[in-house]
């Protein structure tokens, strides 16, 4: 079984200063009109960390009149890129100054190891915005010949007020995702912080009015996703929306796109990615690589790997030391140096984690490790594997979200590549082989966004990611993420 590291109460050492928890609109710290606050929990004992600013319609309406005003008329559409750029990387410097305090912030409202947020998720948070500060002054259109005494070109401007609804699995590097693109390119913002996680959101954007970003170009508005969230969605002086999550709310909000204005929308939404090994793949990195592909994170990755197919030629080997490895994980307090799993999210999430795995051994699938809750407080799920899963349980059909592993068993390439593609989503995708021929075969036919080869979760700010059918709809990061967040406006002059 795997070990469990019980968190330590009330550590205070490990509990940073938290100064913003009002709304943050116009460069203001500002209380929400109904004077409503809603709680936010440490997911590791379920206690209460803070009260925090509850935004409703009545201050998206405030946000984005302050959005609109930094837009039209403010200094920040009259500022070249070159100043953006140097405003962005101002950020990404204070960031990272105060990077060990962002570390313990997110994993005490996230749940997420503190060795992990400081490794991983603030190095990504930090060169993403570096990254985007790169592109600021370089938003460059192009000539084009056309018939006739003319001089043709086109122009790259910004889209105007963005609405951005961000989750809470990674609530610094989506942040960072959202915004980056969208400032380079000389937007305004009007973001929705998750519920569960919104402490690093706000702290960030003490850091944005220190950094002296002007008046209305970001503002941050804690709150539900059916109140405030909606009224993003909704508001006809809003042009685009930008949103992470599930593929069930993005339907909502393409709706909500449609019967308002016809805002610009992109979406980057759920998974249930194939990880496929071949038994001539080195076993060793298959299985450490499967195993990170899908525990990363608590198991809360839109892109894990949580559909693992295995060749029938090594699947006991394959399933075996899985199982082991998966028993030697390490879950509890996220400020253990120890730990490599904390808890889930919230009470829903652990509820939902433990539904699925109800389902799993109801229809039959074989549940070889964990499979259970883990303590009396906080939200931990032992991390659980199941093996001889068949395509039509449920487990291998919906996204899960949470620590749980699904071994399904495959004869040859061809059928390997039609049940990968079996599914409405088309997130990411693996496959594990040292045949160069397989390799791409895998990536040139499985129909997903991203397709890693002999690794998992590999992420740079330079490289698009995003998803093909229900999925999602446009690109972050690299260069495609910005094509999101500009129009294209052609002009023509007679000579």
């Amino acid at each position: 079984m795997a070990t469990f590291a019980p968190p330590l109460q009330e550590n205070q050492a490990n509990h940073p200063p938290i100064t913003a928890k009002k709304l943050l609109i116009n460069n203001q710290w500002v209380d929400a009109e109904s004077g409503k606050t809603f709680p936010t929990l440490n997911p590791s004992t379920g206690e209460l960390i803070c009260e925090v600013a509850e935004a409703d319609k009545p201050d998206v309406e405030r946000a984005v009149r302050a959005a609109r005003k930094a837009f039209d008329g403010g200094p920040w559409r009259k500022m070249s890129g070159a100043e953006r750029g140097r405003l962005m990387n101002r950020l990404a410097d204070l960031i990272e100054a105060n990077a060990d305090d962002l570390a313990r912030l997110e994993s005490l409202d996230n749940g997420k190891p503190y060795n992990v947020a400081r490794a991983a998720d603030l190095k990504l948070t930090i060169a993403c915005y570096r990254y985007y500060a790169g592109w600021a002054d370089k938003q460059q259109g192009k000539t084009i010949p056309v018939n006739g005494n003319y001089f043709c070109y086109t122009r790259h401007e910004p889209v105007g007020v963005v609405g951005q609804i961000i989750p809470w699995n990674f609530p610094l590097l989506m942040q960072a995702w959202k915004l980056g693109p969208a400032l380079a390119t000389g937007n305004t913002v009007v973001m929705k912080p998750a519920e569960q996680t919104p402490l690093t959101a706000l702290r960030v954007g003490e850091l944005i009015v220190e950094a002296g970003f002007p008046e209305g170009v970001v503002n941050l508005l804690p709150g539900y996703g059916p109140t405030a969230g909606s009224a993003i969605a909704h508001h006809m002086d809003i042009d685009k929306v930008a949103f992470t999550g599930s593929t069930e709310v993005g339907h909502l909000i393409m709706k909500a796109s449609a019967e308002s204005n016809l805002k610009r929308v992109t979406l980057e939404l759920g998974g249930k990615s194939p990880n496929i090994v071949f038994a001539d793949a080195d076993m060793d990195a298959a299985i450490e690589g499967s195993h990170f592909a899908l525990f990363f994170n608590q198991g809360q990755c839109c892109c894990a790997g949580s559909r693992l197919f295995v060749e029938e030629k090594c699947y006991d080997e394959f399933v075996e030391r899985s199982v082991a490895r998966a028993r030697r994980r390490t879950v509890g307090d996220p400020f253990d140096s120890r730990t490599e799993q904390g808890p889930q999210v919230d009470q829903d999430q652990l509820d939902k984690v433990l539904g699925y795995i109800r389902s799993g051994v109801s229809q039959g699938a074989n549940l070889l490790c964990g499979g259970e809750r883990v303590g009396d407080k906080g939200y931990f799920v032992a991390p659980t594997v199941f093996g001889d899963v068949q395509d039509n349980m449920t487990i291998a059909q919906e996204e899960i979200f949470g620590p749980v592993m699904s071994i399904i068993k495959f004869r040859d390439m061809n059928e390997v590549i039609q049940r990968a593609n079996n599914t409405i989503y088309g997130l990411a995708a693996a496959v594990w082989t040292k045949d160069i021929g397989k390799a791409h075969a895998i990536a040139n036919n499985v129909r997903a966004g991203t397709v890693w080869v002999n690794c998992y979760d590999v992420f740079d700010a330079a490289a698009p990611f995003g998803g093909f059918k229900q999925s999602g709809i446009g690109r972050e990061l690299g260069e495609y993420g910005l094509q999101n967040y500009t129009e294209i406006k052609t002009v023509t002059v007679k000579l």
